[in-house]
């Protein structure tokens, strides 16, 4: 069978689409003043996690502070968004570079994965956004420069895999060139932690994913590695999760490359149920198409084809290569089609890139190609932006955007589009292990496609969030839902409306 191209879906699909020419439009918010700041250590990272730590359904966002203390903003969103700083004792922590949230212990309230430059942190949530460090599950770290994280359920664990992407060994006196360190990956055994196993080769880790690309039930984890300092020899990784992990193959139809990696970002795009993935760098950005019909991990680039390269600032008269860091894919028009938000700035003042380099929001038409639209949107930020969320803030349908930036203020947009479609969120939930379902896949279906959603932790550039899936839905106004649970269990399909957030419980 043919591949079927994204632009060949996107035609297909009609009905999902508003009327070609929608344009979003954000409006920066005020809050405190948060700045990631610090040496060469944070040249890289400045993250931001986002999730509900109070319970009362609308998310607050951790911002990782580098040298500077991280805080805790309380979100206090009624009909706009707003951001109280209001950090407890526990999370005022310097060298953070990045934090993630699931909930770890299963109890219903949400744990935090902290990235730091030194000891990483498992926080567990003992609600009203406080937390404590956890004492029985043995976790133990060592002095990394952490710059990755993801984490899964395997079968028959109650605890979850954890995988920590490490950049640059520190305690190497030959380095920082080619003293890459190795990703850490812990295992449960029964309800502890042992020692971490290193994955190795390591090539300086700044993004990793844990995702069922096959759709086999079983998460395999990928690794998007900055060659800048791993110089020769290495490449993007992806690992099989066997009894004893392994790396994929060109045998096996991986296709190896090696790319200035920052982040990575996964969605389905093309409406086959397999994900396609965005690829951050220095120089270009790229988005690669899933190719099922390898039977490997196999991912074609169409950056070219779909207009996707922001390879340069697309304002300004810098017409140096761009750095791109955090990127994300969302639909901020509700029009039924996935936009991509990237988070760019110059490392510090590497001279063969740009230094006024602003951020990129990319537009997906129906014909399946995508157009910048950031500086229209109001999101065109020049500062060095690094993590990043595209998260319903205010719970009114639409995506908002949190941008973390170093030496600056972060930054906060409300969207105020008009003209926009329908739309729908989604939160699920399971007891016992793994509650928040993590590895299952959400299909909303219509008379013209189905749009899939995968349930995962970790991507992006060191920001994470826990948060309902959302489905733009254009002028859809009843849909059919089902889920795909962690072990393969297939749910009936049900008749809902849009315009509303849903819990699924099994």
């Amino acid at each position: 069978m043919k591949l079927t191209t994204l632009a060949m879906i996107a035609l297909y699909l009609p009905g999902l689409a508003k009327a070609e020419g929608n344009r979003p439009e954000f409006q920066p918010i005020d809050i405190s003043s948060h700045v990631y700041a610090g040496g060469w250590e944070h040249f890289v990272g400045g993250g931001v996690a986002v999730f509900d730590c109070n319970g009362d359904d609308i998310p607050e966002v951790y911002a990782a502070g580098g040298a500077n203390t991280a805080q805790l903003f309380l979100n206090t969103s009624q009909d706009d968004v707003a951001l109280l700083a209001d950090t407890p004792e526990e999370l005022s922590l310097t060298f953070v570079t990045g934090a993630y949230p699931l909930d770890i212990d299963s109890d219903g309230i949400m744990d935090l994965a902290v990235l730091r430059v030194g000891p990483d942190s498992l926080l567990r949530g003992t609600g009203d956004c406080r937390f404590e460090p956890f004492t029985d599950i043995t976790f133990a770290t060592g002095d990394h420069w952490t710059t990755g994280f993801s984490a899964t359920w395997e079968e028959g664990y109650s605890l979850p895999t954890l995988a920590f992407g490490t950049y640059i060994d520190r305690s190497n006196p030959d380095g920082p060139f080619e003293a890459c360190d190795a990703t850490q990956l812990y295992r449960p055994t029964g309800d502890t932690y042992g020692a971490p196993l290193a994955l190795e080769p390591g090539f300086c880790t700044l993004s990793i994913l844990f995702s069922d690309w096959k759709r086999t039930g079983r998460a395999d984890l990928r690794i998007s590695n900055d060659r800048h300092y791993y110089v020769s020899g290495g490449q993007e990784q992806m690992w099989a999760m066997d009894p004893a992990p392994r790396l994929y193959t060109a045998e096996e139809n991986w296709q190896p490359y090696s790319i200035w990696g920052m982040g990575i970002a996964s969605r389905d795009l093309g409406g086959d149920g397999y994900p396609e993935v965005y690829l951050t760098s220095m120089g270009d950005q790229r988005l690669q198409q899933f190719d099922p019909q390898t039977g490997g991990p196999t991912w074609r680039d169409v950056t070219y084809e779909f207009g996707t390269t922001a390879h340069r600032p697309h304002i300004g008269d810098d017409g140096r290569p761009s750095t791109g860091w955090h990127a994300q894919f969302g639909d901020v028009t509700n029009d039924g089609l996935d936009d991509i938000f990237v988070s760019k700035g110059n490392v510090e003042q590497m001279p063969g890139l740009a230094m006024q380099d602003p951020n990129s929001l990319l537009i997906q038409t129906p014909e399946g190609r995508f157009v910048e639209v950031a500086e229209t949107a109001g999101v065109a930020t020049m500062e060095r932006s690094r993590g990043a969320a595209l998260v319903d803030l205010n719970l009114d349908g639409l995506l908002d955007l949190v941008v973390m930036n170093r030496r600056a203020d972060m930054e906060v947009f409300q969207n105020v589009s008009t003209d926009v479609g329908t739309w729908l969120m989604v939160t699920l939930h399971q007891s016992g292990p793994n509650t928040n379902a993590v590895g299952s896949f959400i299909e909303v279906r219509t008379a013209d496609g189905v749009l899939t959603r995968e349930i995962t932790i970790g991507g992006g550039h060191v920001s994470g969030q826990s948060t309902p899936e959302h489905f733009g839905l254009g002028d859809v106004k009843a849909t059919e839902l089902r889920v795909i649970w962690p072990d393969g269990s297939i749910g009936e399909w049900q008749q809902v409306s849009t315009n509303q957030a849903l819990t699924i419980t099994r």
